[in-house]
This record gives C-alpha cells, structure tokens and sequence, in this order.
C-alpha cells in the first residue's frame, strides 16, 4: 500500500453561516490540500462532522470530492460506526471504485473490550471488498485498542493493512513498531506527534492540520521518511503553535478557523460543537498570516 505512505488529510466539511453545506468551499478545500502536495484525502473523517450530517448530505460530500479529485490523488473513505451489522451492510452495498481502502474507528460508547474490538473488525474484513486501515482514538471512543488486538487482526487478515494510531503514547506506538508484521503500516492520528512516529518507523500521517498547511506539513513527513532530520523538525517547530491551536477548542473548530483565516472556507460547525471564541480567533489568524509571509 504505496499510496498510503506520506500525508493523508482527514478533510473537514465547510459549512455556510446557515449551516447548509458549502460546496464552493469544500471543491478549494480538496483543492488546496491537493495543490499543497499531499498523498491522499480522508473523506467523511471524524473531522468532516459526520456525526451531525444526514444520509444524503454525505453522499453528497462523497460524490463532490471524487469529482472533484477526478483521480489526482488516491481517496480513502471512512467507514466505522458502534454498531457492527450496520457498518457491514453498508461495506456490502457501497460502491468503492472510487476508494484505495476505508478508515474505520474502534467502536465508541459502547466501550466494548479487546475481544470485542478483535470481533468487530474481523467481520469488518470479512465484509470490505477493499482494504481497511484500523483506528485506535481512545480520547473518543473511551477503550483502547491494544497493540496485541491490531497485531492479531493485522496478522489474520491480510486486507488489513494500516493502523491510524491516534493513542498519543509513544510507548505503545513502539510496541506496535516492534512487533507489525513486514508490509503493515504504522500511521500517526497525532499531528504533533506525526514525525517523532515517523521517525520510529511510521509510514506516515493521517492529519487535520495539513490542509491548512499542506505544503510544509506533507514536506516534513517526506523529509522525515528520508531521514532528513534537521529539516524535519524545522519544519516541526515552525508549525507546532499551530497544531496546538487547532486543537484547543476542539476539532474541526480549529482548523476551519484556520480555513477562514486562509479565504478557503467559513469557520461555520454544527452543534454541538461551536466556532472557536474571538481570543483564539485571532492568534490563528495572526499565525496564518505569519506563515504566508515566510512561505
């Protein structure tokens, strides 16, 4: 899975201030990412608001994006959900033409336990008609899937090729490194931690801040693959305010305001969540503009 290797931006959904879908800003949005030179899009991520769209407006979202990348660069759609069958139908009636491979997050609320997680993606795998990248992001779906559940899917099931490792522990990222089988990859959840993961072994990023700095960012991990260091965390540093910033106030309110900030797109989000606060606002909006002067 070459094409999976480098930055894949988890795309977040522009939204008008009446809360429609901006479809303008969303084709700027697949643009710009593409135009700033990353590998692939994450379309309808946690980041793209799902929860809080209808059936419809995804489908909607889905055929934008694939018209709109009129195959430039490869896609992977997110597919996951706490409930099993349902997530298995879908797998078994979608067309994924379109798709190198699905995202799905271990199942949330339900808070099910290792065995649980090993069955859920087991019938994930049976079912997909392509390859399934696994996502572990304990901070929302309330259990951890432990490096000995992915290395026991990654080694049953052939069509499960990636891990999006969003646990922010070094040391169980470690553990994954150590123990993968030869062609499994190791994808970083943690903007701020994408390039030490990198570095260990990592194939890579799945991120969020990327699309409001796709340039610099996919140039630090490609820097990073190539063991070019001191360019890398040059590059590290010079953005790392920012994935600070982004994140402060909750995801994707951050960086839709970084969008804003950039003329791409309304910092608009669906409640629950709320737009980011006038503080915060602003040290975006002076960050963007500092970095567009130095680029």
């Amino acid at each position: 899975m070459q094409s999976l290797i480098g930055t894949g931006v988890a795309l977040a959904t522009p939204f008008k201030k009446d809360f429609s879908i901006d479809t303008e800003a969303l084709i700027k949005t697949v643009n710009f990412s593409i135009d700033g030179g990353v590998e692939y899009i994450v379309v309808l991520g946690t980041t793209a608001e799902g929860a809080t769209m209808t059936k419809d407006e995804k489908e909607f979202v889905i055929k934008t994006i694939i018209e709109t990348n009129n195959g430039r660069i490869p896609l992977v759609l997110g597919v996951g959900g706490n409930n099993t069958m349902e997530v298995v139908q879908e797998l078994k009636t979608r067309d994924f033409s379109a798709f190198e491979a699905i995202l799905s997050i271990s199942p949330y609320y339900n808070k099910p336990n290792q065995e649980g997680i090993y069955q859920h993606f087991k019938a994930i795998a049976e079912a997909s008609p392509i390859p399934v990248i696994l996502y572990n992001v304990p901070s929302r779906t309330g259990s951890n899937m432990l490096p000995s559940t992915v290395m026991r899917l990654a080694n049953d099931f052939k069509n499960i090729v990636a891990t999006k490792e969003a646990a922010g522990d070094m040391i169980q990222a470690l553990q994954l490194f150590k123990n993968k089988p030869k062609d499994f990859l190791i994808i970083s959840g943690d903007d701020m931690i994408a390039l030490p993961m990198v570095l260990a072994g990592g194939s890579g990023v799945i991120s969020v801040i990327a699309q409001g700095f796709p340039k610099e960012f996919s140039e630090m991990i490609r820097l990073g693959l190539n063991r070019k260091v001191d360019d890398a965390f040059e590059i590290q540093y010079l953005l790392s305010d920012s994935i600070d910033m982004i994140f402060e106030q909750g995801n994707p309110a951050g960086i839709k305001q970084v969008l804003q900030s950039l003329g791409i797109a309304e910092n608009t989000v669906r409640l629950p969540l709320v737009s980011v606060d006038e503080s915060l606002s602003n040290r975006i909006d002076l960050f963007v503009k500092k970095i567009n002067k130095l680029t």
